[in-house]
């Protein structure tokens, strides 16, 4: 196997299977939404600022919750995974919601291939990156699709939180982007019962691996955060101090599990 060629294969099939548990997960409150809750946090939305009007391309936007949100405040948005699964879903939740949102489906290295427009802001949130062996590419399509002037909104976990075991009992994993981390994953995030039991492949990137992808193409950083809590319950051992805001038990607010940039394009 070469993890740089089969990455896509790999991870289409992992999240094509993810996103058949997702769909009905309390986690996602699917209902609710539909009902009209917003999936955006207090943080992207500080960063994103009033979206009316704007054009928006979301990239890694699994089933469409945020990509349809970023509709609602009254964006043109369009949405863009690698899982066919996900994207169905996706356009399934914007007819039900009467959103102006549009979804394309693959890879986001071959988004060139599929699209053609520029964008006032690309957006990305949560559990992206990671997926990705290549943040010079990553860079590329983002310069690529973000008009002159426009803004690069983008909200990662922590590069720390992805050194430890999924126990969060002991750091095993390279800060540094190193060779690729193969693993069986059992179950999901969103529901722990459920019986995933297929292969997925990730990269672990450095927050400076990330500021030299954006400054190469020639993006101003606006501004790089580190936050000291996750809006989600989506790791083991987190407990909400506050609602809405989890950190991990053992160690409080001694570990960042957020960071953010905000960048322009010139």
């Amino acid at each position: 196997m070469n993890p740089q060629e089969d990455f896509a294969h790999i991870n289409k099939n992992l999240w094509n299977k993810k996103t058949s548990f997702h769909i009905d997960s309390d986690f996602y409150d699917n209902p609710s939404f539909i009902e009209g809750r917003s999936s955006l946090n207090s943080i992207e939305l500080e960063l994103l600022g009033d979206v009316k009007g704007k054009s928006i391309l979301h990239l890694q936007c699994h089933f469409g919750q945020d990509t349809i949100s970023l509709a609602r405040m009254g964006a043109e948005a369009v949405g863009v995974d690698l899982s066919d699964a996900a994207i169905d879903e996706a356009r399934k939740l914007a007819s039900q919601t009467e959103a102006n949102a549009t979804f394309i489906c693959c890879n986001i290295y071959d988004l060139p291939q599929h699209l053609d427009q520029q964008f006032d802001i690309v957006f990305t949130s949560y559990g992206t990156i990671g997926w990705l062996p290549d943040l010079d590419k990553w860079a590329s399509i983002i310069d690529q699709f973000l008009k002159p002037g426009g803004k690069f909104v983008f909200v990662e976990f922590h590069p720390i939180i992805w050194m430890f075991d999924q126990d969060i009992n002991s750091i095993v994993y390279n800060y540094f982007k190193d060779a690729p981390i193969i693993e069986n994953n059992e179950n999901t995030y969103a529901d722990n019962e459920a019986e995933v039991n297929l292969e997925e492949i990730t990269w672990n990137h450095s927050i400076a691996e990330v500021f030299t992808a954006l400054v190469s193409k020639e993006m101003t950083i606006a501004s790089l955060q580190e936050i000291d809590y996750s809006p989600y319950d989506c790791f083991k051992g987190l407990e909400e101090f506050e609602k809405g805001k989890f950190r991990f038990k053992k160690y409080g607010n001694k570990i960042p599990m957020v960071y953010t940039f905000q960048a322009t394009k010139p």
